[in-house]
């Protein structure tokens, strides 16, 4: 949104030297517009030090006798505008003082402190701006390699253990077009933005007059592991720089006479003397302390080095000789130091267990070899890197061995080892693809409904992809353009043209990488007077016009005379046309005088004018007429006083009479008002006497009194004026509490109401790095407790209040606290004993569901005994787990638990057992789950695995036992693993000896439960038997032979015939899959001599020999006569006869069965399917099917009802054969009934 500003010239800063005086102007728009000037947010009036003046609409303010405190930013204020500026103050240049006559050459003698730090509480490795050299000392040496964007690097610098260092980069952003970014590392990839806190503090400034940015990061208290070197790097858009420097730490160098016994320090945290144990760093690193007289006097003694050496029994005498007194504490610490690992004989430095890279950049990984002619081989997740482009460099330089990658990507996230002969190290290479985060976030805003609003926000990334939310529900362009999407680089920025009131919410912008919400409060115009109305002054029978212009012509209004509302009548009208309202009298009597007010409706303001009744008499009075005063608000009553705004003019216009005419005299207690142009004055008129206050102030207020003299005597007459103001502000506001999204304020009323009561307050709120205010109420809130919502959990807030009289609204109170809206988590769900023995049990829960913005720390477990309120935690400290087995618990005893949920608010509610839990046992019967797929025969080939896994139930564990074919099962043919729910038979390697039933036998005491498992191994099946040809005819040759001896223990389910030509020895398929066990080999070639033979087929496939025929048939040429032998036409006819009958079975409802048979019979049989005697052929529910003798019936998705006595029936003229079998369907079981059959 963008604001009119109310100065037409602002103040700008400046620089000034000590004792000097400086002068800041301004000039607003409008001429009557108040100024207000503050020093540090405080504000300031005139003084001896300040003097603020005020000309029309310029304004200045003027400090005198400047002093390095008047260094301050200040602001001037004028209606919504605020702008600040700074006042910088140069010291003055210090004369060198003269050394003491009797001490020549001292002053030379001061030791001149190092550029880059100071022996002060902190230090500096960047140039004070304030500071002046010396007149003798060299100037320091600016002379940097500023080839980048650097106009101030980073110097290398020393600091004391426990000291201050600030290093300082500043970067001068003339020619750049966006702002640039600075990142600090220490060492090559520790990025320090995320080390922030109690030792490192990153700042940035920025001047605008010279535009540049001024990068500091401070070191806090410096370690010794803080040494080291650092590097600086500076980015905007395309354009790179960086600077590497060092930091030096020093030990504090010990006191003289260091007594021994201090050198021991205790590592304990509580402040007490007597506790944790004791530290013998100090001592260790300065053993060139005193040292008693019968103690080694060696200088380079190493006590940590002695005792690990030593055997156990000197560690007395050790002790002793050199002063140890809590040998037992230092043993403690020897033990916990950790073991040298063993030097490689290959590296002399091997690879960091992991880098990091950027997507993009490139990364050089080096180790040093012990000799410098050896080879290494690179591997990139167990496979070697090869030599080709440019995306790997190998380089050897002298004993470093290098690999570069360039141009790092996804892909390249990967382990890499260097190998050298046997020996290798290894490393993991991190790709990170940085997320777009919000550098800038999204600003609260509280605008005037009809106005535009613009969201803006900035992002990482250019071109990144953001989503807009308005209470949560995601922004789109609609068809009336309501909101717009604007995308300029980095900045983001969302538009809505003319906000109404449905437009206020939370707006919230997305990224990747993070989030920012601001709330958009629409608030109704202010009403702006363009017109008011003035006093006026009429004569008897004229006419009087009140006229006020405002800026809204919708909103209405009511006129009051002395505080009664004026109702129109015949004299009086009143009329609203446009922005223009009216009150008009007509034929003016006297009773019309008095003082006249319009109030708008909706707005806590008014406008008021005095009405005077000008009255011309002509009375004959005789020429000595005693004066006489006349006003109708004499007296000291609170209905005769006079109420004046502070600030407005105060005009009272007395009439006076008498002859000759009267002198007048006014006075406020002992002092007599006089004619004249000051603020409060007095003029006289012929029979008028006015009494006037320029710009009411409070200390004008009280009794006035006038006095009217002439010759016939005088009268007097008293006033009270009360002059009456806005209040002070409160004072600062407290949070009584916080909540999920809201917090309850308190305030003190203010010190002085402004002499009318106080009739509400004002609330406002902000973020705590924003500037911000917004309104909570609209309305004068009455009370001195406010709840305020609607705020955003996890984020810092402040809270400040003003009052509010019928006067006007007070000056705000100072800000709050800052407090952050938090709540705690709801409880955890779903808490149940998992498992309980005599001495333990075992809780299992689940998340809360809501957690918060604040982070779950842990969870909280408690237990109490069935009848008392103490509850004991069950362990110290919180869990992260969701589960807890808690021990060392009394049998028997009947015990509450319960388990709540803590985050930075505080703990949950509880989530509580029902009912309490005896710590007992519970014996349960074992049950064996066999799974569904082990119910049938296990089927599996010779050389598989076989791995069955059983799971059972039972409490306490059972005991279980394998047998097979009824015989304990021995270690050699299986190997089985028991655990406490679930049994595991395992044949690595199966053989046909394998098959058979094994039986499995769960029991607890005399209880057992028992399940078995038919296991069957089938091989390839042996060649068939007996094959030999029977007859030969035409092209037709007929073979027969029998089944084979070793079916591979499972059916033979056909036989493969071919043959083959002897000239060509080629084979090719007669039948496959051929299931009877003679054949007619048909289509053979005159003249051609065959051979043939036979393979077996079962579930495995064919056997691995071949049945050959012994014999070879020739097929005769034609041209021969062949009278072939008279036999009698044999009849192959025969009857339908059943080779495998139906089998009964016991099936689950809702899964498709079949039943199968095998039937034979010349002619083909007609083939009939019954269910209790009723042809079922033409029922959609059954599938008939037949294929080469095979005869299978499919029943789809039966249910119970489809039981009963199935049987099929084959006829042909020969006769008929019937086979039938009972089918039982069983109803499925669902899993409840399941849990409670067990």
């Amino acid at each position: 949104m963008f604001l009119v500003s109310a100065f037409a010239k602002k103040p700008k800063t400046q620089e000034a030297k000590e004792g000097s005086c400086v002068v800041f102007e301004a000039e607003t728009e409008k001429s009557e517009a108040k100024v207000k000037w503050q020093c540090n947010s405080k504000d300031i009036a005139s003084s001896n030090k300040y003097a603020i003046t005020a000309a029309g609409n310029k304004h200045s303010l003027t400090i005198k006798d400047i002093t390095m405190e008047d260094a301050n930013v200040y602001a001037v204020i004028a209606g919504g505008s605020k702008v600040k500026f700074e006042l910088r103050v140069a010291s003055k240049p210090e004369v060198p003082a003269e050394a003491p006559a009797g001490e020549p050459g001292k002053a030379d003698q001061a030791p001149v402190p190092p550029p880059a730090a100071s022996t002060q509480g902190e230090t500096s490795a960047a140039p004070t701006p304030d500071a002046h050299p010396a007149e003798d000392a060299h100037p320091p040496d600016t002379r940097q390699d500023l080839t980048g964007l650097f106009t101030e690097k980073p110097q290398c610098g020393e600091v004391t253990v426990g000291e201050n260092i600030t290093f300082v980069a500043k970067v001068n952003a003339d020619s750049l077009l966006k702002k640039p970014s600075v990142k600090w590392f220490k060492g090559k990839w520790m990025d320090l933005a995320s080390k922030c806190g109690k030792h490192l503090q990153l700042k940035e400034t920025y001047d605008r007059n010279t535009k540049v940015y001024t990068f500091e990061m401070q070191i806090v208290a410096a370690k010794p592991n803080f040494a080291g070197g650092y590097r600086c790097e500076v980015s905007s858009k395309d354009k790179f720089d960086s600077c590497n420097f060092d930091l030096a730490v020093h030990e504090a160098r010990a006191p003289e006479g260091l007594d021994i016994r201090a050198a021991f320090r205790r590592t304990s945290t509580d402040g007490k003397d007597d506790s944790g144990e004791l530290d013998f760093s100090a001592l260790l690193k300065k053993r060139e302390s005193i040292k008693p007289a019968h103690m080694n006097t060696d200088p380079d003694v190493d006590v940590w080095d002695i005792l690990s050496h030593a055997p156990p029994s000197e560690f007395e005498k050790i002790a002793f000789q050199y002063g140890i007194t809590d040998l037992r504490g230092m043993l403690k610490r020897l033990k916990k130091m950790k073991k040298e690992e063993k030097k490689s004989e290959a590296f002399l430095k091997k690879l960091d267990p992991a880098y990091q890279v950027l997507k993009g950049h490139k990364i050089k990984l080096g180790v040093e070899v012990a000799n410098e002619d050896v080879e290494v081989k690179w591997l990139k997740n167990g496979q070697e890197i090869q030599k080709s482009g440019s995306k790997y460099i190998f380089e050897s330089v002298g004993n470093m061995r290098y690999l570069t990658i360039n141009h790092c990507s996804l892909a390249d996230d990967a382990a890499y080892t260097c190998v050298i002969g046997e020996e290798k190290c290894t490393t993991e290479l991190f790709v990170k693809e940085p997320p777009v985060t919000i550098v800038k976030n999204l600003e609260d805003q509280m605008v005037m409904k009809g106005e535009r609003v613009e969201l803006e926000c900035e992002v990482s990334e250019e071109g990144a992809n953001v989503k807009w939310e308005k209470d949560g529900v995601e922004l789109t362009r609609d068809e009336s353009l309501k909101y717009r999407f604007k995308k300029d680089g980095c900045k983001h920025v969302l538009i809505i043209n003319e906000a109404t009131k449905e437009d206020g919410g939370h707006y919230k912008v997305k990224t990747n990488g993070g989030e920012s919400v601001a709330e958009l409060l629409v608030q109704e115009k202010e009403l702006e007077i363009y017109q008011s109305i003035a006093d006026l002054t009429v004569k008897a029978k004229d006419q009087a016009v009140f006229k006020c212009e405002v800026s809204d012509e919708n909103v209405k209004g009511t006129w009051y005379k002395n505080g009664v509302e004026v109702k129109p009548n015949a004299r009086t009208n009143i009329s609203h046309i446009g922005r223009i309202h009216k009150l008009t009298i007509d034929e003016v009597k006297p009773e019309d005088e008095g003082d006249y007010t319009f109030v708008p409706d909706g707005y806590a303001f008014n406008l008021s004018a005095k009405l005077n009744f000008l009255e011309v008499k002509i009375d004959f009075v005789p020429r000595q007429d005693p004066p006489k005063i006349h006003l109708d608000c004499m007296g000291r009553t609170s209905d005769s006083t006079i109420i004046v705004v502070a600030g407005n003019k105060l005009r009272l216009d007395v009439p006076i009479t008498g002859d000759p005419s009267p002198t007048v005299i006014w006075t406020k207690g002992e002092k007599v008002i006089t004619e004249g142009d000051g603020r409060v004055h007095v003029e006289s008129t012929k029979g008028h006497c006015i009494f006037t206050i320029e710009g009411a102030e409070r200390q004008d207020e009280g009794i006035y009194s006038v006095v009217v003299r002439n010759p016939a005597g005088e009268d007097t007459a008293d006033i009270s004026v009360k002059v009456v103001d806005v209040p002070d502000p409160p004072q600062a506001p407290k949070i009584l509490s916080v909540g999920e999204d809201s917090c309850i304020v308190q305030w003190e009323p203010p010190l002085f109401n402004g002499g009318d009561p106080i009739i509400g307050y004002v609330v406002e709120r902000k973020k705590l790095r924003s500037y911000r205010w917004m309104r909570l109420n609209f309305d004068p809130y009455p009370e001195t407790t406010f709840e305020a919502r609607r705020m955003i959990e996890g984020m810092a807030y402040e809270m400040r209040v003003y009052a509010v009289n019928n006067i006007g609204m007070s000056h705000h109170s100072p800000a709050s606290q800052p407090f952050v809206p938090v709540a705690p988590t709801s409880e955890p769900i779903g808490l149940h004993v998992e498992d309980i023995s005599d001495t333990s049990i075992t809780l299992k829960w689940r998340a809360p569901e809501r957690i918060g913005a604040a982070k779950l720390e842990g969870y909280g477990v408690e237990y109490c005994k069935e009848g008392t309120d103490e509850w004991i935690p069950a362990n110290q400290g919180l869990t992260e787990r969701s589960s807890m087995t808690i021990k060392n618990l009394t049998t028997g005893d009947k015990l509450l638990f319960r388990v709540r949920a803590y985050n930075m608010a505080g703990p949950s509610s509880p989530a509580v057992l029902a009912q309490p839990v005896t710590i007992r046992e519970i014996m349960q019967r074992p049950k064996i789950w066999l799974p569904r797929n082990l119910r049938q025969t296990l089927i599996k080939k010779v050389g598989e695995t076989v791995n069955i896994m059983i799971p059972f139930q039972g409490k306490p564990r059972p005991k279980v036992t394998w047998s097979k074919d009824g015989e304990p099962l021995e270690p050699s043919i299986a190997s089985v693993r028991n655990s406490d729910f679930d049994s595991i038979l395992f044949i690595r390697k199966t053989e046909r000896k394998h098959s058979g039933q094994y039986d499995l036998t769960v029991q607890i005491e005399n209880v057992e439960d028992t399940a078995k498992v038919m296991l069957q191994i089938v091989d390839l099946p042996g060649p068939p038997e007996v094959l030999k040809i029977v007859d030969v005819w035409g092209f037709n040759v007929a073979l027969e032979w029998k089944q084979p001896k070793d079916n591979g223990n499972c059916e033979i389910s056909g036989y493969t015939v071919q043959k083959a030509d002897k000239k060509t020895m080629e084979w090719f398929t007669v039948h496959d899959h051929y299931r009877r066990t003679h054949c007619v080999a048909s289509d053979l070639i005159m003249g051609n001599e065959y051979i043939f033979r036979v393979f077996s087929i079962n579930l495995v496939g064919l056997s691995l020999e071949p049945l050959t025929t012994k014999d070879s048939v020739f097929i005769q040429k034609s041209g021969i006569n062949y009278k072939s032998p008279a036999y009698r036409e044999h009849d192959f006819s025969e009857a339908p006869k059943f080779t495998h009958p139906l089998v009964n079975r016991s099936i689950i409802a809702g899964y498709n069965a079949t039943l199968s048979c095998a039937v034979r019979g010349i002619p083909k049989p007609k083939v009939t399917w019954y269910k209790n005697k009723m042809d079922i052929s033409n029922e959609a529910k059954y599938r008939m099917l037949s294929k080469q003798g095979i005869l299978t019936l499919e029943i789809r998705k039966p249910c119970p009802f489809d039981g009963g006595v199935y049987m099929c029936k084959a006829v042909n003229d020969k006769g008929e054969d019937v086979v039938e079998c009972k089918l039982e369907v069983r109803p499925q079981i669902a899993k409840e009934e399941k849990k409670e059959a067990q």
